[in-house]
């Protein structure tokens, strides 16, 4: 899971994969650590939620969503979800594409297909 904060805008693209673990298990996980041995964790649960949000609590960033939202979400044809929230803050949670440049230092073996590719192109 990538995770992307630009001011107030909170973005996160999943894989093929972590997008099964989230409808099999309702949370996907995910986390970067520093050299000091802090880490900052990253979460998408799903559950009874009103509306999409986001909290942080003790270097955890989870972003909720509600079940009606990621329902069928890994076999549909959507992209993703977003929301802006009362207090200005954007969340947007989607799929994660295949680069249209293949760059070397990534692996984007389980990245779903980008729908703007060349017909043949990432086999």
């Amino acid at each position: 899971m990538k995770i992307r904060i630009s001011g107030n805008s909170l973005r996160l693209r999943l894989s093929q994969g972590e997008i099964l673990e989230f409808a099999s298990h309702g949370r996907v996980v995910s986390e970067c650590r520093f050299a000091d041995n802090s880490r900052l964790q990253y979460e998408v649960v799903q559950g009874d939620f009103d509306s999409l949000s986001a909290a942080f609590n003790e270097a955890t960033i989870t972003v909720l969503v509600p079940s009606n939202l990621a329902r069928n979400w890994e076999t549909d044809h959507r992209v993703g979800f977003d929301t802006t929230r009362p207090d200005g803050l954007y969340i947007l949670v989607e799929k994660d594409f295949q680069c249209l440049k293949p760059r070397s230092h990534e692996d984007e073996s389980d990245l779903f297909p980008n729908p703007q590719a060349p017909v043949g192109s990432h086999d």
